[in-house]
Order: structure tokens, then C-alpha cells, then sequence
């Protein structure tokens, strides 16, 4: 083992190459055709979605670099310009995927099930060019702002993630120079437009195709010689200098405004469009040739989420599933006496949100709470969370919250509610410099009887009641003493008190997240150089940090088992000999975004489980205040160790990671299909049933008691 080289490159896969990888995967829903047709159509949607916020963010840090000159290598060893190059060749693959997906598949598919999208304005019947042209004067018409180019106005500030359509116009009569002209497709206007009914099923339109078909219209002393849609990607990175800001609302706010101008790095035009006109646009935003996406179909596929929510495709939709409720948490009950009673786990979106909700609601009108203390770092648009706690400063309780102002493409939301919740007499921190906050962790406090009791709330995912429906996380609420001393220690570290000497349950990064993990991967690997039980399971989002992936193959030499849940990138490789062969990595990509952390350390037999808000990435274990936090009572911890054999036995959505760095599902041939998403919500039925059948006979059998006394 000393001989072996465990940070050597060759043994680790490029960050971004892995998540391209990643994307394939969504993709590869999107290309099941045992999926209902309208839950295709949103993968796709996904898959676009994510590759627009990896342009964004990965492909322009990585510009940056190049620009800088700086050349030091990654994980893998490649430096930011054979990274990049990489990349160029990896994405155009991807994308031409994407389309032929959306052309051969999609498409024909759409049309047999009655939904037609018109591909192209001049395929329009007489009677739906009338209505279309009619729509645009009464609806469109007066939104758009035409913009010509000529040697008194410049070429226009085209702003990110908009879709324009770009046009070369001619004078009429006295023709002349072609000139350049564009207008933006109106976001503020629905991009699908559904045409009147007269045959079989639905056909719909896209708004830039009505606009190109009546351009003319917005340039009336000239000849329309060609139009065609296009759209840029600018680099969205905010570069905030913290230790220099003195106020740091005020300066993410500004950064927000130039998010509209970054550097172009992406430009995605129809695939015919005019030669002339994509030199003028190449040449103008300074794009360069392996950076344009020629388009065959409409551009931004995330307009398909839309489709998605049109009406009266029910039957081409996966059936809506309802979070159940949590037994140990019935409507009505005071959550402060349910948690007395014993940790209360919760497994998330199989099991309701509402409960969390509810804490902070009872905590804000609750006489007897003194303070709520919360981190938040994703919110919904209408967070029910955010009104309890501007509730709670109303009816006099202390309540601290740290709103993340650096959540990326958060942080507009975000500076809005740190404004409402100190208008509301909440004391609001915004964030920390250097760092940003991304653990999950409410604390009450109460006073009772027997003194001042502490309730705290830590998770997996976001205190985010519409996300929680979506992605699958873990809950834990207690009132252990140890926990709540350390909950304390938590907020006075983060409010500016200097930390504890000791510490009882939870282990903070960037203070020791990542020595801990080290340690306990460590740990199992002496008790298998010892021959005795060692085994690793460790799921969540992403694996990119060098020295946990070199402190598992240490361990995977040492004979432990190392089993790995790993829903994005991965950049540690199984299957090499010597080193990874006693590792497995698969990813399971469902109806329901895999988002939680849980981590199984099999520790001779007294097997230790952990959760937590850390992924075992650098940002996450270097650059973040993240909450590890064990879960001890007995119960809870089988109930974790069973959520990880049903992921590790899915073979129906989960992907396993192959020795040459691809994926492949892991649907065995004769093996019966088990999906293990479908599996917790029918367990979640099936046990808020068990206890609701059980609480109603208890009511038959008292109430008769009772009509007989009275």
C-alpha cells in the first residue's frame, strides 16, 4: 500500500467531464420510452436547465482561468484550456443527443397522442395563420421593441438567457447595404401559444415563431431578407471582493446587475441560419466558432416544461404523488410534546414537509418559546417559513436568522426576505465572509417546568416548502440535551462569539468535517487490516474531493467494502486494479431529485450512521459552514441503514459506474425491476395508513365509553 500513488491523476475523472456524464443520465430518461411520454418532455426540459447553469458558472470559471493564464492541473491532470477542449467536443455531443431526442422521438410521439408544436410558422393553415397574425397585433405587438443597428445605434446589449430573434433588413424602394436589426422574444409573454381547435387534438406555437412571421411588421420601410432566433449564455459567476465590502447586501446586489452583461460564452442560433447574419452575430458578442450552437428545433428546451403543464394530458403523466403524513407528527399535535416523547426522523418527499413548517408555527405563537434561531440558505417564492419567523419577532420572541445571501441564483430572493424579516424585528446575519452557510438547522428554545429546554431541527435539504415535494431528503428532530448544546454553539459561532472548547454530536466544516470523515474512513480501514468488520455506504450529490477519494482507495485496498450512492459527478473510478476494486458507485436518477446525505460506518459491528448537508466535495468540506449530526436511537438508525439497501438494490432507475468511466443501468436481465423511489412512498402509505387505521380504532372503541357515562 505505501508504494501506490493514491493521488496519482490517472486514478480520478475530470469534474466537469463527470458531469456531462451526469446529464447523459437525465437524458437517458428523457430517451425511455417506458416512461409517460410528458415526464419525458421534462427531463428533457431538465437537461437543459442544468447545462444553461454549468455554461453559466463551470464553463465560464474555467474561461477565466484560460484568460488568467493559469494552468495548474485538476484532480485528473488536466489544466483549464484541455479541459475546455474537452468540454467543447463533450457538449456539442450532448446537444446534438438533446435534439435527436426531441426530433425523432419526441416529436412523432407528441403528434400520435394528439399535440402538435409547429415546428415552423409557414406550416400554419390558413385559418391559424389569421389567428396567429391577429394574436400578434392584439398581444405581442405592443410588448416589442425593435432594435436596428447602423452608425448612430449601436448593436444592442443582448441580455443573458434571453431569446431574441436577429434579422438583416433592406431598405425598400432605394435598397442598399443589408443592415442588421433584433428584437427580444418577450419573456414576460407565455412562449407557448395554443391554436384554435377544428381538428383532433392540441397544436401549439411558439411566440418567436409569430414574431419572425410578422416582422415586417416592426420594420415598416424595409424588406425583411432572412430572421432567425438566437440566444446567448453569459458567464454569471459573481466575483464579490467580502473583505472589502462594507456592506455585503448592497454589494451582491450590484454584482446581480452585471450577472446581465457577463462575457458571451455560448451562442445557440437555428441551424440555417444566413451565413452573413451569424458572422455579424459571432463577430459583435465576440464568440468564438466552437462556442456556436447550431440548433436544429426550437431553442432553450426548457420551454418543454411548459408543454408539461398543459392541460389534458393527465394520461401522459406519471401519477402525482402525495407526501404522507408522519405518524409520530398527527395534524393538531404539539410537535414540542411529540419530540419529548423520542428523535422523530423524517423522510422526505415521501413524508410531508408540513411537520417543519408547523415547528416554526407553534414555535412563533408558543408563550412559552423565547427564541427561534434558523439558518436559511434556499427559500420558496411564498415561504411559509418566512412568515412564521417575522410572526414570531412580531409576538416578541428573540429570533435570529442567517440569511445566505451568496445561494447562487438565490440571492435576489434571498436579499428580498433578509429585508422583510428585519422590517419584522428579526435580528438577520447575512452570511459570513469567505464562506457560505449551507448547513440546515433550526433551534427552539422553550422554557418549561423542569427549566429551559432546547428542540432542534437539523436536514439534508433546504428549508424550502416547494422543493421539498421534489427532492428527497432527511429530517431529524430532537430535544437531546447534547444536541442542543451544540445547536447554541452553532449560532454563537455564526453570530461572531468564539467557539466552544468541546463539542458534543455535531462536527462542523470547515472546522473538522473533513478530518471526521477522514478519521472514520480510517478507522474502518484498521479494523479490516485487523480482519474485523469493516464496510463503507455512503450516498450523496457529488464526489469530487482528492483526499476522501484517496483515503477510499486506501481503504478499498485495506479489504473494506465500499458501496457509494452517488447521484452526480464522481470523480473517483471503480474497477482499478490494486486500488478501487472493492469499490461500487452507482446513481439513481428518478421522478424525485436524490438530494440527501447519509453516510453508514459499519465500525466493527456497532455500525455509526450520520446525515448531514455536506456532499464530499472541496467547497462543501473547505469553504462552507456544513452540520454533520449522528442519529443514535436504534429504530432510526435501521430505518437509515434500510434506505440505503433499497438504493443499493434499485435496479430500475440507479446507474452503476464501469471501469472505463461510463455508466450503465443496472437492470440485470431475469431480474425482477425494483425501482427503490416507488418502494418508500408505498412504505410511506403504507405506515401513515397503519397509524390512522390504528387511531381511528381507538376512537371507535372510546366513544361509546363515553356516550355511556354521559
Amino acid at each position: 500500500m505505501d508504494e501506490i500513488d493514491f493521488y496519482n491523476p490517472k486514478y480520478y475523472t475530470n469534474r466537469e467531464l463527470s458531469w456531462i456524464l451526469f446529464n447523459h443520465r437525465v437524458l437517458n430518461e428523457a430517451r425511455d420510452k417506458n416512461i409517460p411520454l410528458f415526464e419525458r418532455l421534462k427531463f428533457l426540459s431538465i437537461t437543459a436547465s442544468n447545462l444553461d447553469e454549468f455554461f453559466m458558472i463551470r464553463v465560464a470559471s474555467l474561461k477565466d482561468m484560460v484568460n488568467a493564464k493559469y494552468q495548474k492541473p485538476d484532480i485528473a491532470g488536466l489544466t483549464p484550456k484541455e479541459q475546455l477542449e474537452k468540454l467543447e467536443v463533450a457538449i456539442h455531443d450532448l446537444v446534438d443527443v438533446q435534439y435527436s431526442t426531441y426530433n425523432r422521438s419526441l416529436m412523432p410521439r407528441m403528434k400520435q397522442n394528439g399535440l402538435q408544436i409547429i415546428g415552423r410558422h409557414e406550416d400554419l393553415t390558413k385559418k391559424e395563420a389569421a389567428f396567429v397574425d391577429k394574436y400578434f397585433e392584439e398581444n405581442v405587438y405592443p410588448v416589442l421593441t425593435p432594435m436596428a443597428v447602423d452608425s448612430s445605434r449601436p448593436f444592442p446589449l443582448i441580455r443573458n438567457k434571453t431569446l431574441n430573434i436577429a434579422a438583416l433588413v433592406r431598405k425598400k424602394e432605394i435598397g442598399g447595404e443589408l443592415e442588421f436589426a433584433t428584437v427580444q422574444v418577450p419573456g414576460v409573454l407565455s412562449r407557448i401559444v395554443v391554436l384554435p381547435g377544428g381538428g383532433e387534438g392540441t397544436k401549439i406555437i411558439l411566440l418567436e415563431e409569430i414574431i419572425e412571421r410578422n416582422m415586417h411588421k416592426l420594420f415598416l420601410n424595409y424588406d425583411i431578407v432572412c430572421a432567425y432566433p438566437f440566444r446567448i449564455m453569459r458567464n454569471a459567476d459573481l466575483t464579490i471582493e467580502e473583505d472589502e465590502a462594507a456592506d455585503l447586501l448592497k454589494e451582491i446586489e450590484k454584482q446581480l446587475k452585471k450577472r446581465q452583461w457577463g462575457e458571451a460564452i455560448r451562442l445557440e442560433v437555428a441551424a440555417k441560419c444566413d451565413k452573413r447574419l451569424l458572422k455579424i452575430l459571432k463577430d459583435e458578442l465576440g464568440i468564438e466558432e466552437q462556442n456556436i450552437y447550431p440548433i436544429e428545433g426550437p431553442l432553450d428546451l426548457t420551454v418543454l416544461m411548459k408543454v408539461y403543464g398543459l392541460e389534458g394530458f393527465e394520461h401522459l403523466k406519471a401519477p402525482k404523488h402525495t407526501p404522507q403524513q408522519v405518524p409520530q407528527l398527527p395534524p393538531g399535535c404539539s410537535i414540542f410534546d411529540e419530540i419529548c416523547k423520542g428523535d422523530i426522523l423524517m423522510h422526505h418527499p415521501y413524508q410531508t414537509f408540513e411537520p417543519v413548517v408547523n415547528f416554526i408555527r407553534q414555535a412563533a405563537r408558543d408563550p412559552e418559546v423565547l427564541a427561534i434561531k434558523q439558518t436559511l440558505y434556499r427559500v420558496s417564492g411564498n415561504s411559509p417559513i418566512i412568515a412564521a419567523l417575522a410572526q414570531a419577532a412580531e409576538n416578541g420572541k428573540q429570533v435570529t436568522v442567517l440569511v445566505e445571501l451568496k445561494a447562487r441564483f438565490d440571492e435576489e430572493n434571498n436579499i428580498v426576505w433578509a429585508k422583510m424579516l428585519e422590517k419584522a424585528g428579526c435580528h438577520v446575519i447575512y452570511g459570513l465572509v469567505g464562506l457560505k452557510t449551507h448547513s440546515k438547522i433550526t433551534l427552539v428554545v422553550r422554557r418549561e417546568e423542569a427549566g429551559i429546554r432546547r428542540y432542534v431541527h437539523l436536514g439534508t435539504g433546504n428549508y424550502n416548502d416547494a422543493t421539498a415535494k421534489l427532492y428527497t431528503d432527511i429530517g431529524l428532530m430532537t430535544c437531546s440535551e447534547a444536541i442542543g448544546e451544540d445547536a447554541t454553539a452553532v449560532f454563537n459561532m455564526l453570530s461572531g462569539y468564539s467557539e466552544p472548547r468541546v463539542w458534543n454530536k455535531l462536527t462542523l466544516a470547515p472546522l473538522w468535517l473533513k478530518d471526521r470523515f477522514r478519521y472514520l474512513i480510517g478507522r474502518e480501514k484498521k479494523y479490516a487490516l485487523e480482519g474485523r468488520p469493516a464496510r463503507i455506504v455512503a450516498k450523496m450529490n457529488s464526489l469530487c474531493d482528492q483526499d476522501i477519494i484517496a483515503a477510499l482507495y486506501e481503504a478499498s485496498v485495506a479489504g473494506v467494502k465500499i458501496d457509494l450512492i452517488v447521484r452526480g459527478i464522481c470523480c473517483l473510478r471503480t474497477g482499478i486494479k490494486g486500488v478501487s476494486e472493492n469499490i461500487t458507485v452507482r446513481s439513481i436518477v428518478g421522478d424525485f431529485l436524490e438530494h440527501s446525505r447519509i453516510f453508514y460506518f459499519e465500525n466493527d459491528e456497532h455500525y455509526e450512521i450520520y446525515c448531514g448537508s455536506a456532499d464530499w466535495m472541496p467547497r462543501n468540506l473547505e469553504r462552507r459552514v456544513e452540520i454533520l449530526f449522528p442519529v443514535d436511537r436504534p429504530e432510526l438508525k435501521e430505518k437509515l441503514l434500510h434506505i440505503l439497501q433499497c438504493q443499493l438494490n434499485d435496479n430500475k432507475k440507479a446507474s452503476v459506474l464501469r471501469k472505463d468511466g461510463t455508466y450503465e443501468k443496472a437492470n440485470k436481465r431475469g431480474k425482477q425491476a425494483y425501482g427503490s423511489q416507488e418502494a418508500f412512498y408505498e412504505e410511506a402509505v403504507a405506515e401513515a395508513k397503519a397509524f390512522f387505521e390504528e387511531e381511528e380504532a381507538v376512537t371507535r372503541t372510546f366513544v361509546p365509553e363515553m356516550h355511556h357515562d354521559s
